[in-house]
């Protein structure tokens, strides 16, 4: 995994295993020579899932913030370089750590930033805690079984449900580097011209370490998939959805239709022309300007 100039890692623990996550303090964003910096307010960055996801994710995109904000962005439990326990996981693992990190680590309500899967966790956890949330900014916030669509009925997710077959889908297709590049440039990105060396390492050294495959298969079996539907009305936290118009799971009619259920709450939905699932990776500057503009907008209340 790679962390970008001056961000060093730390890890707290939570109720289902540590947690490693990435903040700025050494050169350059903090001065050895001025006096002790001043208490920056935190932003927290949630990286989404698939075979090798971890916070590099937004490596891309949080530096840009890091003389404004504390950084914090985390490798959820299963990935990156965070505890990998040997077990089946659950929706309510994510939405319970996504609750103790927050806990443990910010002292005030705090702007999260989250990707895909984890998105829609987020606005779980939100739903559940929300002194714990200043904002929410989400891309592409899906519970990949949305208004009743069953993920796990799937031809993939079948297969990735067959004992012994998954293990080898795993080790052969995933968590490999021509499976990771395939599934960038084939599923995940818009344009495969994007998908440069440093992307796919960075999955690759997450993909294979030990026990990453329970957190992938959880995922891609469908274990974590649920109706975002029918929990969207209950959000109350300011939020705003940036959608890649060509994200090749779930389209940007589904974020609309979502969206619509809560427009109190969700107060900007943003369509993105020529981006997929993550625009954080295949367009960084502009994710970038538009995190920074909803900051603004949503944290002026």
């Amino acid at each position: 995994m790679i962390e970008p100039n001056g961000f060093k890692q730390h890890s707290l623990v939570t109720s289902v295993g540590r947690i490693v996550y990435y903040t700025a303090e050494d050169s350059p964003w903090r001065l050895k020579d001025t006096a002790e910096p001043k208490e920056l307010p935190p932003l927290v960055f949630l990286h989404g899932f698939g075979g090798g996801s971890s916070a590099y994710e937004w490596s891309k995109v949080y530096p840009a913030f890091a003389s404004e904000y504390q950084i914090l962005a985390p490798d959820l439990i299963g990935w990156g370089r965070s505890e990998h326990p040997p077990r089946n996981y659950h929706i309510d693992d994510y939405i319970t750590t996504i609750i103790e990190f927050l806990e443990q680590s910010c002292t005030e309500p705090t702007p999260v930033i989250a990707s895909s899967l984890t998105a829609a966790f987020t606005i779980r956890a939100a739903i559940a805690r929300p002194d714990l949330f200043k904002l929410l900014i989400l891309t592409t916030p899906a519970g990949l079984s949305d208004f009743g669509e069953d993920y796990s009925r799937s031809l993939f997710a079948q297969l990735a449900g067959t004992p012994m077959l998954d293990r080898i889908l795993y080790s052969t297709g995933i968590a490999t580097s021509s499976g990771i590049r395939s599934f960038l440039e084939n599923r995940q990105f818009a344009s495969a011209s994007r998908v440069y060396q440093e992307i796919v390492d960075a999955y690759l050294a997450s993909a294979v370490q030990p026990n990453a495959e329970y957190a992938a298969l959880s995922f891609v079996r469908g274990d974590l998939c649920f109706d975002l539907s029918l929990y969207v009305p209950q959000l109350t936290t300011p939020t705003a959805i940036i959608w890649g118009q060509k994200s090749e799971f779930t389209g940007p009619e589904i974020g609309r239709r979502l969206a619509a259920l809560n427009p109190q709450a969700i107060e900007i939905f943003q369509p993105l022309e020529d981006v997929g699932l993550t625009p954080q990776l295949e367009m960084p500057a502009v994710t970038i300007g538009l995190i920074r503009r909803y900051l603004n907008l949503l944290g002026s209340y």
